[in-house]
């Protein structure tokens, strides 16, 4: 349905600013009786149905057609029709094959990233309680209107977004918005309006989608449908266009000059041909059968199985891949965007240390040292002043607020265990913590009285204590080290305490946290993961650069990310508001010096994709929530997480860690650079020896040779020598030294670091002793020596297929039997090659003769000499004599 147009101004007002009242005089609604049936049926029609739009979805003939736009697979059905005009079926039927088993994979990669926008839809409640007329009453969550008063209680969903009338210690669940796993803690109160404010700082509202956790609330409608924060989310993710991958792109490239190459050379192979008298039959079908070889018709399978292949693999390491060609793109990855809560940390509180008796004390690793004597009432309080309870029967763990938790662990693991210290000090009494007090107290029973625990924020507590464990108590001096610790990136809480020896009465109970004395500090973290920092050192080193965006607070994520060596001592934090001022060119000058993104909007984490895409990199962008999708689906690979993640991020994502681990994205970089690397070597492979088969006809003739090769001699070649050695590829180990080199340049052809060179000279060389092993049987009279030349050609590209299994290191080096699916294709190959060449059955049909062992003998050291040469190619590079990284 329209909406209005002034409907852009009534919902980007600042709503958590507006008192309650205010907020509902505004859509002329009442907080006892609501709104009537005229008002909602005239708000219906002017700001429509409270639902999230979804964009026309591709139909399945669609997807599928798009799988056939590609300019690679269009040459390979042209080759199909033309292997089936000169008669080669099977050459036909195996080219269809492979373009249809593409397509399929393809289609299917597509249609399941088309399901983002269904899984955000399922995230909306289906009813809501509201107020109409004075009665409360069921309706569907998409008839709810602006000025609508709505209920909510624990187990909802709240259906729309709203300014909170009523809260009784109301928790939200947020994470899906914010990325952040703790719950909110809601209010009522206005809100100062500073600048750009995300939901997470808006504690007065409650947002579309978001469960209700704890508590119940009323609150008035201020934004449905697309105008909510939900909404705007869903509408970042549907102006996504889509991306080629790098690989996608450079075989187009590829494709669109292998086109105009192979036209080219059969044309020049066509007219030379007839020059010299030859038919004008044969020359015809000689120069389509070199056209069909010349197009690596294999290559479109080699890349699909080797992506399937590395998928698989990146599965067995807990790595996901929804997108088949995003296995790749991790190769090409020159930035990591990293979620911090999770992925780089182990999202569990931890005590780290104690601020006690005037000094910090480290409590664990070999910093550790003995805890001061007058200390235990500070780890009683740790122990007894919490809600952590031992998990259901029939479970293990416990069950409690991550914050108590590491308090309760610290103090089991200092020797003070919460059950026994229970039956000396029970618990008589207790102060909730709320978010006005920001401090909880628990009363508990001692032989001459009571002791009351209170912890708290230092700046809330320390002002109640009047005293401390040592003389000369200043509440200043040990709030100024406590905000010397948070702004390290510690969360900070005071213990205090106080002895009675009887209870305030029931309505004084507020007195048990006056007149505290001072315990110590207890200082948190959320540790980084054991792995992380290493994955961090092999991402630099590797040349890829690690950043952080998180919703945390920036001192917090700073002092995090120079733990992981991910900033240094110098580098910057960038906070959204500060965000919100840079323009796009500032931006992306700060970007080489910012490594930290702090409590930043989905519609930043864009711009921030962005701007790194337009300094040519690579990004890969890490996400859990709601608010991550937009940018998983704007960067160059999306990552989701599996264990912690939202459906809506999954589907966005191209790849799922399933442990939620950063140490996996780098494992998976690790692979992405194997695969390609497998796929430059099938091309530089099936290349080479095309290139050998063109010289060999294209020289010949020049050399007053009769043409060396028959039509379905040239498509059995290919047929055999680009078929299962290419496939052999795919299962090629990682070359050495894979994360100690740079990331490939965006604009880096496929044929760089010396390919291109290396096809034409090992082109000529084959094409070379092919001529050289004609001339020789000719010379010698032998009516086989179509069959020598035949042999000759096949067996020189399985040497080949050997020798380029590794760009750089020796074959002895790599070792012979490190990819035995190698060895084995050769073999059958080589068995294929023998059958025709001795099966008298055969012989006919390829036009060869069975040849004396000698001249076997002598085809197979011919042959041998191709691989002595890319070895001493390859010896010359190792010593940076030829193709070194300028010469690309």
């Amino acid at each position: 349905m329209r909406r209005a147009e002034s409907t852009d101004n009534e919902h980007s007002r600042a709503w958590h600013s507006l008192s309650a009242d205010k907020a509902i005089a505004h859509w002329h609604s009442d907080r006892h009786s609501g709104l009537t049936k005229a008002q909602v049926s005239q708000q219906q029609q002017r700001f429509g149905s409270n639902t999230l739009q979804e964009a026309s979805r591709r139909s399945w003939l669609s997807i599928a057609a798009g799988q056939f736009s590609d300019l690679m697979i269009l040459i390979l059905l042209a080759a199909a029709l033309i292997s089936g005009f000169v008669g080669e079926i099977g050459d036909t039927i195996a080219i269809v094959v492979i373009v249809l088993l593409n397509a399929l994979i393809g289609g299917v990669q597509e249609f399941r990233a088309e399901r983002a926008m269904a899984a955000l839809k399922k995230m909306v409640s289906a009813d809501a309680r509201v107020v109409r007329e004075g009665n409360i009453q069921d309706v569907a969550a998409s008839e709810l209107v602006p000025g609508d008063i709505v209920m909510l209680e624990a187990g909802m969903i709240t259906p729309a977004d709203l300014r909170l009338i009523e809260a009784a210690e109301l928790q939200l669940n947020e994470s899906a918005l914010t990325g952040e796993s703790v719950t909110v803690e809601k209010q009522t109160a206005p809100l100062e309006k500073t600048g750009t404010m995300l939901p997470a700082d808006k504690t007065n509202m409650a947002f579309k989608g978001t469960p209700v956790t704890r508590g119940r609330a009323s609150g008035v409608v201020v934004a449905t449908g697309t105008e909510t924060e939900l909404g705007r989310i869903a509408a970042l993710l549907e102006r996504k266009e889509q991306i080629k991958t790098p690989l996608q792109q450079r075989l187009a490239r590829f494709g669109s000059r292998l086109a105009m190459f192979v036209l080219a050379v059969c044309v020049v192979i066509f007219v030379a041909g007839l020059l010299r008298g030859e038919p004008l039959v044969l020359m015809f079908l000689t120069a389509v059968s070199l056209a069909v070889a010349a197009i690596p018709e294999a290559l479109p399978a080699v890349v699909t199985i080797s992506l399937a292949f590395g998928a698989r693999k990146m599965s067995r390491h807990q790595a996901l891949i929804r997108h088949l060609p995003s296995v790749e793109t991790l190769g090409s990855v020159t930035v990591i965007c990293s979620d911090k809560t999770g992925t780089l940390t182990q999202n569990r509180m931890h005590m780290e240390a104690a601020w006690l008796a005037g000094r910090l004390f480290q409590l664990s690793g070999e910093e550790a040292e003995a805890l001061p004597e007058q200390s235990t009432h500070f780890w009683r309080a740790l122990a007894l002043s919490n809600d952590v309870v031992p998990a259901n029967k029939g479970a293990s763990g416990l069950l409690g607020d991550p914050t108590e938790l590491a308090l309760y662990q610290a103090a089991a693991e200092a020797g003070y265990d919460k059950e026994p210290l229970l039956e000396q000090l029970p618990r008589v009494a207790e102060l909730p913590f709320d978010a006005q007090r920001k401090r909880m107290t628990t009363v508990h029973r001692e032989e001459d009285g009571f002791i009351a625990f209170t912890k708290g924020a230092p700046e809330s507590l320390l002002p109640l204590c009047s005293a401390g464990l040592t003389d000369g108590f200043d509440a200043d001096a040990v709030l100024r080290q406590a905000e010397s610790l948070a702004a390290d990136g510690y969360r900070v809480l005071a213990i205090a305490c106080r002895h009675w020896d009887e209870l305030p009465a029931e309505d004084e109970r507020q007195q048990l946290e006056n007149t505290l004395e001072f315990l110590g500090l207890a200082v948190l973290i959320d540790p980084p993961r054991e792995e992380a920092y290493a994955a961090v050192q092999e991402c630099i080193s590797a040349g890829i650069t690690p950043l952080m965006i998180t919703g945390d607070h920036p001192a917090t994520a700073l002092a995090i990310a120079r733990r992981l060596g991910i900033a240094e001592e110098d580098s910057e934090a960038i906070t959204g508001e500060e965000l919100h001022t840079l323009s796009a060119e500032l931006l992306s000058h700060r970007l080489d010096k910012v490594r930290v993104f702090a409590r930043v909007s989905p519609e930043q984490k864009i711009d921030i994709v962005r701007a790194l895409q337009g300094k040519q990199h690579y990004v890969a962008m890490t996400g859990d929530g709601v608010n991550d999708a937009p940018a998983l689906k704007h960067a160059d690979i999306g990552v989701a997480m599996g264990q912690k993640g939202t459906d809506v991020a999954r589907e966005a994502a191209d790849m799922v860690l399933l442990d939620d681990n950063f140490a996996t994205i780098v494992t998976a970089v690790r692979e992405g650079r194997r695969i390609f690397d497998n796929i430059r070597k099938f091309i530089k492979d099936t290349m080479s020896s095309n290139s050998g088969e063109i010289w060999t006809l294209f020289l010949a003739p020049f050399l007053g040779l009769p043409i060396p090769l028959l039509p379905i001699h040239i498509l059995w070649i290919n047929l055999i020598t680009d078929g299962l050695p290419g496939l052999a590829f795919t299962q090629e180990p990682a070359e050495k030294g894979i994360m100690q080199r740079p990331p490939r340049q965006p604009n880096e052809t496929i044929f760089a670091h010396g390919m291109w060179q290396h096809i034409i000279w090992v082109g000529l060389f084959v094409g070379g002793i092919s001529i050289a092993s004609q001339a020789w049987a000719i010379s010698r009279g032998v009516e086989y020596w179509q069959t020598i030349t035949f042999t000759v050609l096949t067996i020189s590209q399985l040497f080949h297929s050997l020798s380029v299994r590794s760009e750089r290191e020796s074959l002895l080096s790599i070792g012979l039997f490190s990819n035995p699916y190698m060895l084995g294709a050769i073999a059958v190959t080589v068995g294929l090659q023998l059958l025709v060449i001795y099966h008298p059955l055969l012989n006919p049909i390829f036009k060869t003769e069975p040849l004396p062992l000698f001249d076997l003998g002598i085809c197979f050291a011919l042959s041998s000499l191709v691989l002595v040469a890319v070895e001493l190619e390859k010896w010359m590079i190792r010593r940076g004599w030829i193709y070194r990284e300028t010469d690309s």
